[in-house]
């Protein structure tokens, strides 16, 4: 997947150039071409002659994303019988998308009327967005795209990473880290905003502004140069899905998703202050969303989605900062051999989901109790501070709009 764009433009080019293939089978193939339209589609081209009546003309391809078993997929053309023929195969990314960069294996089958078969050689197409001039920096098995901005805003998101990387190899396994036994590298496409980002995805949300793509190694994102602080912490979140994915792959299912996204959110660091707001508030009115509950994908109720983010982050932070890495690192590699929330819970901690839950609540001190007894020692300050979390509470409900793009995430 790591490549200079030049190679991967050069090789696009000659998917076009015409190609005779020739058999003893007495089949020709004189075109199979392809053209890429992203983000659309893939159209795949095929010309071929025949002494008799060439009656059935297929495609099969296989696309490089994680699988334990290599599959191979088949696209029938349609066209009427005949010596000679021009037909094509679509794939409408509209039922089933790629991400940009995305590499897709494919050949034909050709059979005629006499029962002659004939099969091309295997080819290579990159599902390449080429609307823009990107330049790309690669380091330690990462590979960055961008377009816009200088050297030193790529190299500061390289960094950003890296830094990223470092904090997970703790919990994750040592061949998640090794360029060489990495199931693939990641590859990082940093639009210059979330109107260019939505333009390379299907079926887009208003508040999309970054996706993961875990079983391709790829992240898609929309970053400013002016709002790199903003994206540096995206960009960690992304790339933590996409890694821990990596380090957990099994077939046996995924990770519950209060470690998926607690894990992403704890990665960016210290817990912004306004999720902390929200879990503030849940703990005060004792409306905390179960952690069993939370092992099943968020609502779709904003209020309900920031509640459910702050309160994933607090439970790794519980587990982490009571329990330490080398716990984690174990709970991780129990859920890529497959075991159930609760089994692997109650192997590593000693409880399960119904027991983290009542453990981690009695560890949230209610703003209420810190209030009261702050009150008594320090009432003029108590004062201010009320003044000041009014302000910010304003503040906080405007601010959480831009945090949406938390909820577009898509796994792969």
């Amino acid at each position: 997947m790591i490549r200079r764009v030049v190679f991967a433009v050069l090789a696009l080019l000659l998917l076009f150039v015409p190609s005779v293939v020739n058999a003893d089978s007495g089949i020709s193939v004189l075109d199979s071409s392809v053209e890429v339209h992203f983000p659309s589609e893939l159209i795949f081209n095929l010309e071929a002659d025949s002494s008799a009546d060439i009656v059935d003309a297929r495609l099969h391809y296989q696309v490089d994303k994680t699988n334990y078993a290599q599959v191979t997929s088949e696209g029938w053309s349609d066209f009427a019988p005949a010596t000679r023929i021009e037909t094509r195969w679509v794939w409408d990314m509209r039922k089933a998308s790629l991400p940009p960069g995305a590499a897709v294996t494919y050949w034909w089958t050709v059979e005629d009327a006499d029962g002659n078969k004939l099969e091309t050689p295997a080819r290579l197409v990159y599902f390449d967005d080429l609307r823009y001039p990107w330049q790309s920096l690669t380091s330690d098995g990462l590979t960055l795209f961008w377009y816009e901005g200088s050297d030193s805003f790529a190299r500061e998101l390289m960094d950003t990473c890296k830094q990223g990387l470092n904090r997970l190899k703790p919990i994750c396994q040592p061949e998640a880290w090794s360029a060489e036994a990495s199931p693939m590298p990641v590859t990082i496409y940093v639009y210059a905003s979330t109107v260019d980002l939505r333009g390379a995805m299907i079926f887009p949300q208003e508040w999309t502004g970054g996706a993961a793509f875990t079983d391709f190694g790829t992240i898609v994102i929309g970053i400013p140069p002016d709002q790199v602080d903003w994206g540096k912490r995206a960009l960690v979140h992304e790339l933590t899905h996409v890694v821990v994915h990596q380090a957990t792959f099994g077939p046996y299912g995924a990770l519950p998703v209060w470690l998926d996204e607690g894990l992403a959110m704890y990665n960016e660091g210290q817990l912004e202050w306004f999720f902390q707001s929200w879990l503030n508030k849940a703990v005060s009115e004792d409306e905390l969303i179960s952690v069993a509950s939370l092992c099943s994908p968020f609502s779709a109720e904003p209020e309900k989605a920031y509640l459910s983010y702050a309160q994933s982050y607090s439970l790794v932070e519980y587990l982490m900062h009571n329990y330490g890495q080398g716990k984690m690192l174990e709970l991780l590699g129990l859920f890529k051999q497959g075991n159930t929330c609760d089994a692997a819970l109650t192997q590593v901690y000693g409880f399960d989901t119904d027991g983290l839950d009542s453990r981690w609540r009695e560890t949230l001190a209610t703003p209420t109790a810190i209030a009261s007894e702050a009150w008594q020692s320090h009432p003029a300050l108590i004062g201010v501070l009320s003044a000041l979390a009014t302000s910010l509470a304003l503040a906080g409900a405007l601010a959480l709009e831009e945090w949406t793009w938390r909820r577009s995430r898509k796994k792969g």
